[in-house]
Formats: structure tokens, sequence, C-alpha cells
């Protein structure tokens, strides 16, 4: 029988969650227009609406906000935040950012443009919105199997290089500014990326001139799996294992509200002097002075003591097996999950898990607002109102992957939370033929899955 790592960590302080009853999330649901995002997150009991800024600090970072040099310029906070991004990052050169989208802007505004292409081991709705925003267009070039929920392998967020040469001899190396390569790939299940095929994918690009550059918001998670599944690294640590995959790229966004277990801050990192120049003047403009970039000085602090906590094998480890453990028991129930389990939660397969409603009639969206009726449990929809509509036909993105995302914070909830949310998510799959689909009563034009309202279709 497999064991789960208990708790790496002593609580200290707790927050006391407002329980509703049935009744009174039916109307919360109905009030939100079935949006999960549109919930007051004092009406939800355990909340896996998203692992972003979410997590729960330690008390290293706790003291750390009582350095906060919030001076405009020259903050004592940053020097120390861009020392420990060399560090235990390897790039030379580091912009802040208030969160990950502020250096997603920052770099599509910097490398795209009209008429170029951008791969990416599959997309993510910011990170595409921007680099579309700057004329360029975005193309999937995973893996096939990281689209089927039900093929289990060890680094199913893998880029495949027959697409890329693909792409590259389709329209030219000229017009692909970088490759965008997520570790881990959140829309795929949270899959990793193997050291391998970092390395192969940033040989390739080497030999056409092409830049690779990753979203490493959870690169430990990355770390974490490649230390447990690839051959040659058991007895590397995750630091190392972290610097090396950093090797093979030029430059990444990072969100440290994830790995960087903090609740706000991000910056954008490169080796390329004068890509940094660049990046150091827009920086001004979209998120602040260079010296901070939208964060104040305790947040840069927090986030740096973060990056080192991190990179500990024993948080890492419960923070991913955390995960593990409601998925293993949603498998054993026989409730339909992307497979293998990833490293920031878990996503049910809503297509196979709501068969009667049609794509058209978001069933992705329908669970997640159906588990919060039964549970008090916040989700995510991830499938096709999160895919969103083709800026050329119009027409709905429809996802082969149509999920909820069930995303873990990291230090916020026990084994016993997760046994809660388990046994609701299997209750409902019992009574999942009483579900019935929803439609649009509004539509936002864009990154519609934040502020999109829905009810019951007739």
């Amino acid at each position: 029988m497999k064991t789960y790592p208990a708790e790496p960590f002593r609580i200290k302080m707790v927050e006391m969650p407002n329980i509703l009853t049935k009744e009174e999330r039916v109307e919360a649901i109905k009030a939100a227009g079935y949006n999960t995002f549109q919930l007051k997150s004092e009406d939800c009991y355990i909340d896996l609406l998203t692992d972003s800024g979410t997590n729960a600090m330690s008390d290293r970072q706790w003291a750390g906000l009582m350095l906060g040099d919030e001076a405009y310029a020259g903050s004592r906070n940053w020097a120390h935040l861009e020392a420990t991004v060399k560090e235990y990052y390897g790039y030379k050169y580091v912009v802040p950012t208030h969160q990950g989208r502020g250096a997603e802007n920052i770099l599509s505004q910097i490398m795209c443009k009209p008429g170029s292409y951008v791969p990416g081991n599959m997309y993510f709705t910011t990170t595409r919105f921007h680099q579309e925003n700057n004329g360029a267009t975005f193309r999937d070039v995973i893996i096939d199997e990281a689209h089927d929920p039900e093929i289990d392998l060890p680094f199913k967020g893998n880029i495949d290089l027959k697409k890329l040469q693909a792409l590259i001899d389709e329209v030219g190396a000229e017009n692909i500014p970088y490759v965008c390569l997520a570790i881990t790939v959140n829309l795929a299940g949270g899959q990793p990326v193997s050291m391998a095929n970092m390395r192969s994918t940033y040989a390739l690009c080497q030999k056409h001139g092409i830049k690779v550059f990753y979203d490493c918001t959870r690169c430990v998670e990355n770390a974490y799996f490649i230390k447990i599944r690839e051959e040659g690294y058991a007895n590397k640590t995750i630091k190392e294992i972290v610097l090396e995959s950093f090797s093979y790229s030029d430059g990444a966004t990072m969100s440290g509200k994830k790995d960087g277990l903090v609740n706000i801050g991000g910056f954008l990192a490169m080796n390329d002097e004068g890509m940094y120049i660049r990046a150091r003047e827009l920086v001004v403009v979209y998120e602040g002075m260079p010296s901070y970039g939208g964060m104040t000085g305790r947040d840069m602090e927090a986030f740096a003591i973060g990056i080192q906590e991190s990179v500990r094998f024993e948080y890492i480890q419960h923070r991913v097996e955390q995960c593990a453990y409601l998925g293993d028991k949603l498998i054993a129930a026989g409730v339909p999950v992307v497979r293998p389990i990833g490293g920031h939660g878990v996503f049910l397969d809503a297509r196979k898990f709501l068969p009667h409603i049609p794509q058209e009639k978001f069933p992705a969206q329908t669970l997640a607002a159906h588990l919060y009726i039964e549970s008090g449990v916040r989700s995510m929809e991830r499938g096709i109102v999160s895919g969103g509509r083709c800026k050329i036909t119009g027409k709905n993105h429809a996802p082969k992957l149509e999920t909820v995302r069930l995303t873990i914070p990291r230090r916020v909830y026990t084994y016993a939370h997760m046994d809660i949310a388990a046994e609701a998510i299997i209750d409902l799959y019992k009574n999942r033929d009483k579900i019935r689909g929803l439609k649009f009563v509004y539509e936002p034009p864009m990154l519609r899955f934040f502020n999109a309202r829905f009810d019951y279709c007739d």
C-alpha cells in the first residue's frame, strides 16, 4: 500500500472557514452566474480554485516582511531577490514584475510581432493572450499523448521535436522569435518536461537561431518529477536539477505566486544584455521601477526566502504527493481524472464524468458549479470556456481536454481536507446523470472564464 509523507511543517496559526449549508451554496453559485471565479472567498469551505498566490508563508518569510525596504529605487530587498534568482536559476539579468502575466506582457512586446509564430507545449490563457495581442500566432507542439487524459506517461509535457521542426520548415526560423516551454504544463494536468527533452529542444532551437523561454512558474515541481522519474537524477538535489533545467534556455517568465511560495510577485529573466535593457525600460511603463517592478520591499524579501525554501526536498515531496493522495483516492473509486497526477492539482476529466453533456454546453463549467453546490469545494473550469474564441473565425477553441482543476495551495490544507474533497467528488460522480449543462448569459470579449456568467440550458 502506498504511503504519503506527513506535513513537513508545524501549524502556528489557523483561519476559521465559513461553512454554508447546501441551500446557501445553491444561492451563492446562482448569484455568481455559475462561475466559481465569481464566488466570494468567504463562501468557500475548501478553496481549490488556484495555487496562485494562495500559499501559506513560513515563519522565516513572515519575519522577512519586517525587513521591508520600501524605497522607490535601490531597495535592499530587490538586491536580495535579484541575487537569489541568479544563484538558484542561473540567469544573468532579472527584471521584477508584480506577477507572471506582467512578465508575459513585457516578453511578448519585445519578442512578438505581426506574422510571427510562438510554438509551445500547450497554451496557457494569459500567455497566449499576450502573444496574440502583439500579433503572434500560437502553435501547440506538445506531444500528442498530452491531449489524452487516460495515457499515463512520466513526462507528458514534452515538446514534440518533429512538430517543432515542421513548424520551422513551414514558416521559417526567422518568424519564430522564441519557443515558450512551460515547466510544468498547467492545462495538461500539471505534467512535467524531462531534462532530456529540454536539452534536445534547446539544441534544436540553437541550430536555427531561435530562443527558448520557459514559463518556469512551477519549475520546482518539475524538478521533483525529474528526480524521481528520470534516469541519472535520483542523487541530484532539487537545486541542482533546477539549475540544470534553466541552463537549456535563454530566459524565463516567473510567477512567484506558485513555486516562489508568496502571495504576489514575479520576474522576467534572461541572458541577453540588449533584451534586458529593453525590458528594463518597459517595466517602468507597466510595472514600476526596475528595483521593485510592482512589488513592495517586504514582498521581495519574502519571495527571495520562498525561492530558497522551495528547493527543500521535504517540502516539495509533500507538496506533490499531497496532490497524488487526492488523485489516487479518486482513481480507486473509478472517477475519471487526467493521468498521471500532476504537480499542482488533480484534473477531473469532465467529458467522461458528464458524458451526456456535449462540450458546447460546458461540462467542465457545469461540474465545477455542482461540486461547489454539493460540498463547498471551489474548483476551476479548464476546457472550452477557458479556451476562448479564435480571433480570426470567432469560433470557440474546442480543446481535447475538458477538465475541472482542483488546485492545491501550498502548505494550506491537510490530508483530511483532501478526504472531504474526494468524498464529495465520488458522491457527485455516483449521481452525475442528474446534472444538466449550462449556457452563456454573459460572455466577455477576452479571457472570458474570469467574468462570464451562465445559467442552465432549457
